[in-house]
């Protein structure tokens, strides 16, 4: 760790720590949940308050230097080589206000640690399916969360924004103002956010969890998904996921090289008319799994069961249209049994509420979006961040249905950055918009480690 007092005598005073390279405590400060690369930022700042942040930002912007943020690793998309790097993992603050349904979270909390507060007032956040991704980053990405067709996008339900844009200031941003809803969506692209104040939802409890198909009949159940998915109502989120597992001792023997599909299904309403709902999808046949039933909301993670432990990954998404039963067909044929694509498939069912305008300007486009097909895969450790050759295989196939991107789901170094899937994640003029305010807020594009948005000339 560096001494701040060995310093230069414009070197700032930090009340959290700073390494840099060598030192003992850098590299267990760059890791993070991505574990096929990493930042390797010239300089660590550890925040344990907004001033760190800003402090950071401002000595950065005086040397030209870029900045990269990290509160968890889990959305890296361009891994940082030199810069700063400001860590918010330390800023975990959440405040609830009971009455006004709202709660203040500082950049490091956690979704899981979010809906542990919340839950003691009887409300909940509209947070996503893994309760260790950071509440800011989820939300700057849109927010699909696990209750979404009924609430809509988290970033449409920000009520205030603390950021350190490159000029090292803090502003406070509320609905109305410039940059407030060009934050919402684009990621890190206009600065630091180092604290939000966001809506909370009265739902104490959700019918949820998994029904899980063998491979003679998993082809079938997410037909049948795909059918049903245009008869529900708004209270109910669902998404299916399908993989091939591995031929490995660390797969259960039953297992192994077994095709198999997975409903995961979430439910604002009573179990009675969860299981009336669910009905359908429980005609193909046998399951695997089925631990359909109603659960107090701290456990809704266990409706995804998503992994909890780092590891390498990389991801590409198409958003449709519609998924027509060719479209499935030929994703399939692609990634299903005796496929050519190894890949775990997520396929999310979109509209209800996300179909709405956003408010506030708020920069999470196609909204007319019916499905998000995400494709994630698992690259060998020697091939670090690069892009697997079945994401472009894989988009290819879906390209006769395929709308755009989500930019919150584009994992892999150069995925990531491609500019054309970046311009692809908005409407054109939307994304005019916001390359303007670049060029206004951040002309010399300080904060690129991300989808990134460059600055109109």
């Amino acid at each position: 760790m560096t001494d701040n007092a060995t310093q230069s005598t414009d070197f700032p005073v930090f009340t959290g720590q700073v390494f840099r390279p060598g030192e003992p405590g850098y590299e267990a400060e760059i890791a993070g949940f991505q574990t096929a690369y990493t930042h390797r930022p010239a300089l660590v700042v550890v925040a344990a308050h907004a001033e760190d942040v800003r402090a950071a930002v401002e000595y950065a912007a005086r040397r030209g230097l870029p900045v990269a943020v990290q509160a968890t690793g889990h959305g890296l998309s361009v891994a940082a080589e030199g810069g700063v790097l400001i860590s918010t993992a330390r800023m975990t603050g959440i405040r609830i206000d009971s009455e006004a349904r709202t709660a203040r979270v500082a950049a490091g909390v956690r979704a899981g640690a979010l809906v542990e507060a919340a839950a003691e007032f009887g409300l909940a956040p509209l947070n996503g399916s893994s309760p260790s991704v950071g509440v800011v980053g989820y939300t700057l990405g849109g927010g699909l969360g696990l209750l979404a067709r009924e609430f809509g996008y988290a970033a449409d339900h920000v009520r205030m924004v603390e950021l350190v844009t490159a000029d090292g200031r803090m502003r406070t941003l509320h609905p109305g103002d410039e940059l407030f809803g060009a934050v919402l969506g684009s990621g890190g692209n206009f600065g630091v956010v180092t604290a939000l104040e966001i809506d909370l939802v009265p739902v104490r409890t959700v019918y949820g969890g998994q029904l899980v198909f063998d491979t003679p009949l998993a082809v079938a159940a997410v037909e049948a998904w795909r059918q049903w998915t245009a008869t529900v109502p708004d209270q109910l989120t669902s998404t299916v996921a399908t993989l091939t597992y591995p031929d490995i001792p660390q797969v259960p023997e039953g297992l192994r090289g077994r095709y198999v599909a997975s409903i995961r299904i979430a439910f604002d309403g009573p179990a009675a008319e969860g299981e009336r709902l669910v009905a359908p999808l429980r005609a193909p046949g046998a399951r695997l799994r089925d631990d359909l039933r109603e659960l107090p909301y701290t456990e809704s993670h266990t409706i995804h069961n998503d992994p909890d432990h780092p590891h390498a990954y990389a991801a590409t998404n198409a958003v449709l249209g519609e998924l027509t039963e060719e479209a499935l067909a030929a994703l399939t044929a692609a990634t299903g049994p005796g496929g050519a694509i190894d890949a775990v498939v997520d396929i999310r069912h979109l509209g209800g509420a996300l179909a709405e305008p956003g408010s506030g300007g708020v920069a999470v486009d196609r909204r007319e979006a019916a499905y998000v097909v995400r494709v994630i895969t698992m690259p060998a450790p020697d091939e670090g961040a690069a892009v697997p050759d079945e994401h472009g295989a894989v988009r290819k196939v879906l390209a006769p249905w395929t709308i755009g991107h989500s930019l919150a789901f584009l994992y892999g170094a150069g995925d990531g950055a491609d500019d054309a899937q970046t311009r692809a994640g908005y409407a054109p003029d939307t994304y005019a918009k916001l390359a303007a305010l670049k060029a206004k807020y951040d002309p010399h594009n300080m904060f690129r480690f991300n989808r990134n948005i460059r600055p109109s000339a």
